[in-house]
């Protein structure tokens, strides 16, 4: 058969159709005004978004969800540079993703055309690939690329820029094969190894993170675990990959940590670390192991064979991904006596402990801990939670108990502005979920405008801003630092209630513990996105901090 001749354009998104993506979240502009055309009589869900960073955010979060490429489109210069901080929350999360980029005329680069910039410059050092298409007949080839590198190995972001004349001119090639994603499979020795180890083990802990898992990867590590009653933690912001209500679980390795689990960790004589890098704020600013000898036998299980001995010297590195990994557990078994029994009850009840919101009060007429006690109470199973950056975000991680696979949609970047634009690719992929953000007061500002998205497209999503006046987590560390000396980082703020209702949804203001619950009701009820406003006592700085109790302990020390 002859192959028919079709734009750029519409090869580009009939490669898209082919290789399974369905949503795309954008930006318009005129230096892809051919690729939004060829949209229009396509099967694919478009979502207009007021600022290419909640795009890139939204589409983000989808590639979180689904472990499927998010989808973003951007026009060139300003819109991709908008779109950076996106690409960098996929970089760091391991999350895959395509950012197309619309670019200057060929005939026109390297004159620094209007909005012209070297994307393969620009975003080499933040995506994983960095590409521009200058051949329509290419096409097919370099998507069906993108969408393997991005999901293969650790996944990541693909920028591909897309000259607008490049998108106009026609060509006859045929469409590329659907992708599938590259699977590394552990050795049958590599497994024999890990039981060795595991036997011969008195105090080992399990430790899961990174990317590329799935329902059915977190069920099968869940049996492995409690075969062999193993003490299970969650790295920073990875708290889907193991239910908090099972008798395995033990915390969450992130900030503001159990000092309980941090004991357990450094006390351990095996770490089984699967998924994750241990990244900065997994091993404590690199201190909770050493480098390169880790100093204690550590089996580390990652999809992308260079980040094994990048920083630690593994006891035992498997190269694999954690759905291939937690497959071939099902032939690990357990010894006949287990030395550590009864750790992992005795883990799980430190964490019982320290994650009741109900044990804790600070100064101020509302409460959170009563706030995340009724949401326990009232939220489904499936409910997903979102959240940027900031010490708001301590009440989810560390008082949230979550129970299932796909929940949890938080940047280990500490991207602020995260929260809402994620809610809002959550709610258009899930319409039937209950889909909660949180925001600080800095944080929801700096994407805010994306609650108008969610209005457009009737998303019923509900932000609880927790408003303290100020960015928090910096004005912690000032009083740390330089006691007293306030700088830079008070706020004056809006009433975010009313903002909700200017933009059609629903708002309101909260300022005492037993306004929530019945405000909360409303807001769900309303059918509409909502915004909670949360007025909390400024001093409030952590669960357990305050400011004036930071710098006088500053001060102490200073003295």
């Amino acid at each position: 058969m002859t192959t028919p001749s079709r734009t750029g354009g519409q090869i580009l998104v009939d490669q898209l159709l082919v290789h399974g993506a369905r949503h795309v979240f954008c930006v318009p502009g005129e230096s892809y005004l051919a690729a939004l055309d060829a949209m229009h009589d396509a099967q694919v869900a478009i979502t207009v978004c007021r600022q290419e960073g909640g795009a890139a955010m939204a589409a983000e979060a989808q590639g979180k969800l689904t472990g499927r490429p998010g989808i973003c489109f951007v026009t060139r210069g300003p819109g991709a540079t908008n779109a950076s901080p996106g690409l960098h929350i996929a970089r760091q999360d391991s999350t895959p993703m395509i950012l197309f980029v619309g670019q200057v005329a060929r005939d026109m680069k390297e004159r620094e055309a209007f909005q012209e910039l070297d994307y393969r410059a620009v975003f080499g050092t933040i995506a994983k690939w960095a590409t521009e298409i200058d051949d329509p007949a290419r096409i097919p080839e370099i998507v069906s690329r993108a969408f393997h590198v991005a999901t293969s190995g650790r996944p990541g972001p693909v920028v591909i820029a897309l000259p607008e004349d490049m998108l106009t001119q026609e060509a006859a090639v045929a469409d590329a094969p659907a992708y599938a994603p590259v699977e590394t499979h552990p050795g049958l020795a590599q497994m024999a190894e890990l039981q060795k180890l595991l036997w011969a083990a008195k105090r080992p802990i399990a430790l899961l993170g990174g990317a590329r898992w799935s329902e059915a990867a977190v069920a099968r590590f869940t049996r492995f675990a409690e075969r062999f009653d193993l003490p299970v933690a969650c790295t920073f912001r990875r708290q889907m990959l193991f239910s908090h209500d099972h008798s395995c679980y033990a915390g969450d390795l992130g900030l503001g940590v159990n000092p309980k689990l941090l004991a357990r960790i450094r006390e351990a004589d095996l770490v089984l670390a699967v998924g994750g890098r241990l990244s900065e704020i997994a091993s404590q600013s690199y201190a909770l192991f050493g480098i390169p000898d880790p100093g204690v036998e550590l089996v580390h299980v990652h999809p992308d064979a260079e980040e094994l001995g990048r920083v630690y010297r593994p006891r035992l590195a498997i190269n694999a991904a954690p759905t291939a990994f937690t497959a071939a557990l099902e032939g690990v078994q357990p010894p006949a006596t287990i030395p550590w029994a009864g750790a992992a009850e005795e883990a799980h009840a430190a964490y019982l402990a320290w994650s009741d919101p109900r044990t804790i009060t600070h100064p101020g007429d509302l409460q959170m801990g009563a706030v995340m006690a009724h949401l326990a109470e009232v939220l489904p199973e499936d409910a997903i939670l979102c959240n940027g950056a900031g010490n708001y975000a301590t009440w989810i991680h560390r008082f949230h108990r979550f129970t299932r696979y796909g929940t949890q949609l938080a940047p280990t970047s500490g991207s602020m502005g995260y929260g809402t634009p994620a809610a809002v690719g959550a709610k258009r992929l899930h319409p039937e979920r209950t889909v909660v953000a949180f925001a600080g007061d800095g944080c929801f500002l700096m994407n805010g405008q994306e609650f108008a998205t969610a209005v457009q497209y009737d998303l019923p999503i509900v932000v609880i801003v927790v408003d303290n006046r100020m960015y928090g987590t910096i004005r912690m560390h000032q009083e740390r630092e330089y006691p007293g000396r306030v700088t830079a980082t008070a706020l004056k703020n809006p009433d975010f209630a009313a903002y909700a209702r200017a933009f059609g949804g629903h708002g309101e203001m909260v300022t005492r513990t037993e306004e929530f619950a019945p405000a909360f009701e409303r807001a769900v009820a309303s059918g509409k996105p909502a915004i909670l406003h949360l007025l909390i006592d400024p001093e409030t700085i952590t669960p357990t901090a305050t400011l004036a109790g930071l710098r006088e302990a500053a001060l102490q020390k200073g003295s």
